[in-house]
């Protein structure tokens, strides 16, 4: 686990409640269970500074950081999508968008990244393919310079669900079941305050990474005994169940 992740970790699970706000000291108390040292934490911060994530603030508790409105809107947007809080249903129509590639490679590179963080596959070269028409494709498209045409389709042959990896997206999820089931087996009722958010903050982590693999594609065009419904049954239950004793560390290590 990197430093930098897990400081957008913390601001966007535990510090929206706090004024998306912690002082230097509390971070790096938080973060020293998950196995980061407070150089890499410093180091962290001042690119995230740097890069317009955080912004310097004066605390009681003595220097702090603050999260950007940039930075909160994105967190909430990724929050939102981590405890998958918003359901869409399908009404059956694909949305393609026919796109103009950036002149350079590296943006082109970054186009793609974009595109598919958001949901889109790339069906053919420049044409992405997503069962919605994502809010977020206006913004990914002005940030790389260029713009798409747009088309609504009832009706693709074949398919193009092959144009995510599906398969491989199953075993990654049929991992994390296996992988956070063996951590949290390793939790007791006597399990120190510590201990439970260093658990939960294992696990929520693991879990952001399907952000950049799983398009949030409806339910009626996934299996019926796809293993991305039990892992997500799992992570909110075990997320729920943790929270407190993790609110509680928090708490100490911030007040």
């Amino acid at each position: 686990m990197h430093a930098r992740s897990a400081l957008f970790d913390v601001y966007g699970d535990h510090l929206r409640g706090r004024g998306s706000q912690a002082p230097v000291a509390g971070l790096v108390r938080l973060l020293d269970p998950v196995g980061i040292q407070a150089p890499a934490v410093r180091t962290a911060i001042s690119r995230m500074v740097s890069e317009g994530w955080l912004e310097p603030v004066r605390l009681q508790a003595g220097r702090g950081y603050r999260a950007t409105d940039r930075t909160i809107r994105w967190l909430d947007d990724v929050g939102a999508r981590v405890y998958r809080r918003v359901r869409r249903t399908w009404d059956g129509t694909w949305h393609l968008a026919l796109v103009e590639p950036p002149t350079s490679r590296p943006e082109r590179n970054r186009l793609r990244a974009d595109l598919s963080f958001i949901g889109y596959a790339e069906l053919t070269p420049h044409s992405w393919v997503s069962p919605f028409a994502r809010t977020e494709l206006d913004e990914v498209l002005a940030r790389a310079g260029t713009t798409a045409r747009h088309v609504w389709s009832e009706r693709i042959e074949p398919s193009p669900l092959d144009a995510w990896d599906l398969p491989e997206l199953a075993a990654a999820y049929e991992r994390f079941i296996r992988e956070a089931g063996a951590l949290l087996r390793g939790l007791s009722p006597d399990t120190s305050d510590e201990d439970a958010f260093a658990a939960r903050f294992q696990m929520v982590h693991e879990w952001r990474k399907f952000l950049f693999t799983d398009p949030g594609l409806p339910d009626e065009l996934l299996p019926h005994d796809w293993p991305g419904r039990e892992a997500a049954e799992l992570f909110t239950s075990e997320a729920d169940r943790l929270k407190p004793a993790s609110e509680r560390f928090l708490a100490k290590c911030l007040d």
